[in-house]
């Protein structure tokens, strides 16, 4: 009896192999896009699995055997890979290409239907709530902060002795958190030392869980892992994330309360930037932020409780861990090519001389050089490395027709390293960026914050915060490295995240001019 149920079971499996393979429109379509060969029914599911190094190396030798589009399936569901710069301008120029795929719904746990993982009206909606919260004039008034908690990165290293060797990702993600949530959430975490640890803990075990998940999310089996011991403790890390944001978000609602929301009232006119940088904190905190806006959105009906909750887990992982990825292989590029350092800190000392040796908005705006590091740091390792759209109507990618509501996976790491758009690609160097060279660039071979309507609001903060960080930290420190990037070994997660250590020599400047 069980035998003729499991032959039953695999005939019906054959039959809906082939009629969605090659009987529908569907299937038919996408088998004429390139692929590694598979197997009957699960197609290249079983290939797709291993560590999450291993699924990286995957990612990446897939794009590059199969370039410029590849397709693989996972059973039944196709997943199509596009890597050129006109097929990834087709998608993302596009307002109607913008819906997330299936993929982010394993983030809905985190940060339900946030900006980014929300599609249509509500995305809309929230868009444009939250575009005011990233406008000049507010980043001028955060800008400060920034620069002070950039030179309380300097500061822990100086306290920490004369040479310091320093873990990379949980150094910077310490200050990158500090930075969002004291310019976009208007909340210090000062005193805060052990909840912010166990925040920044749970994001990355986080990151951990979603990789796990997100092939078996691909081949709709994703509910299995909440009966694993790996959901169990996600559940327990979801607890301590939200938590966290909760903290953050009943402090500022306390703050407006106990001013009668007098500064909510005038959230239109107070983003002039006509204020003092060396005002102190107590005048500081009544400079609205983000959290205020989504406040003041719920106080008009605009937003509930659970919406400026979503909103601000989004922001506080994008906005802190996606700049913390940034710094790190910044500061290590940096460490490997000292010429290039020795130029950034030149570049900074002379605006630092000509400034009253004050860091200033003004200042960060006038370091190019320093500016084009970032830039090519971001291009070899943007710290988002791939997007996942869904297309809404049928659409010609690379000479072959995809049809609408294909899982699309949108290659940024392979875009920002093909040869036919940058010489020597996996080479460091910054003046790739220099106007000329930038003029006749394709728009979309350069990808680090997305682009199109759907791309990274929050932009502009991002590069000036690194300015912000780095800055300091090379006009103060010389950096060597420990481990280098031609060893390093990327996993598959959300961001761009080494599998092991990225360590740094700090060594302070002033060594080099002790007596003897």
């Amino acid at each position: 009896m069980i035998t003729i149920i499991l032959l039953l079971l695999i005939l019906i499996l054959l039959i809906c192999n082939y009629y969605v393979h090659y009987h529908g429109k569907k299937g038919r379509l996408i088998n004429l896009i390139p692929g590694p060969s598979g197997y009957p029914i699960v197609g290249n599911a079983f290939q797709c699995f291993g560590s999450r190094e291993e699924q990286w190396k995957i990612l990446i030798t897939l794009t590059d055997a199969f370039y410029p589009i590849a397709k693989v399936w996972g059973f039944f569901f196709p997943v199509i890979f596009i890597s050129h710069p006109n097929d990834l301008e087709t998608i993302l120029s596009s307002t109607k290409h913008i819906e997330k795929s299936i993929l982010y719904d394993i983030l809905h746990l985190w940060f339900g239907t946030g900006l980014l993982t929300s599609g249509g009206a509500k995305w809309h909606s929230r868009r444009k709530i939250l575009t005011p919260t990233f406008h000049f004039n507010i980043l001028q008034q955060f800008i400060q902060i920034l620069i002070e908690e950039g030179e309380n990165m300097t500061k822990s290293l100086k306290n920490a002795g004369d040479t310091v060797v320093k873990d990379l990702v949980p150094f910077f993600s310490e200050h990158t958190l500090n930075a969002i949530c004291e310019t976009a959430m208007g909340t210090s975490l000062r005193g805060l030392g052990d909840f912010q640890q166990q925040y920044r803990e749970a994001v990355h075990r986080m990151g951990e869980f979603l990789a796990y998940r997100i092939m078996r999310q691909w081949l709709h089996i994703d509910w299995i892992f909440s009966l694993t011991s790996k959901g169990r403790e996600q559940k327990k890390m979801l607890k301590i994330l939200h938590g966290f944001t909760e903290r953050i978000i009943a402090e500022r609602k306390l703050y407006h309360d106990r001013t009668n929301g007098q500064y909510l009232k005038s959230f239109d006119n107070d983003t002039s930037a006509n204020r003092d940088d060396a005002e102190p904190v107590e005048i500081r905190r009544k400079r609205l932020a983000m959290l205020d806006l989504l406040i003041a959105a719920s106080r008009d009906g605009l937003m509930t409780d659970s919406d400026i909750r979503e909103e601000v887990d989004t922001f506080m992982f994008e906005g802190h861990d996606t700049t913390a990825m940034g710094l790190c292989y910044i500061s290590a590029l940096l460490a490997e090519h000292k010429d290039i350092q020795d130029r950034v800190r030149n570049e900074i000392d002379s605006a630092l001389q000509e400034n009253g040796q004050k860091f200033t908005m003004k200042l960060l705006q006038n370091l190019p050089y320093l500016e084009r590091c970032i830039k090519e740091a971001l291009r070899l390792y943007p710290s988002v490395h791939v997007i996942s759209r869904l297309p809404g109507e049928d659409v010609k990618l690379h000479s072959y027709l995809v049809p609408a509501g294909t899982y699309l996976h949108l290659n940024i790491y392979g875009v920002h390293r093909d040869p036919n758009f940058w010489s020597n690609p996996e080479v460091f160097d910054p003046d790739r960026f220099l106007p000329e060279k930038i003029r006749n660039r394709h728009p979309y071979s350069y990808l680090p914050f997305s682009a199109g309507p759907r791309n990274c609001i929050g932009q502009r903060f991002a590069m000036l915060e690194m300015k912000a960080m780095i800055a300091p930290l090379v006009h103060n420190f010389y950096l060597e490295p420990i481990d280098y990037l031609k060893n390093l070994r990327i996993q598959l997660d959300m961001v761009l995240r080494p599998s092991h250590p990225l360590r740094v020599k700090f060594i302070p400047v002033c060594k080099t001019y002790a007596s003897p």
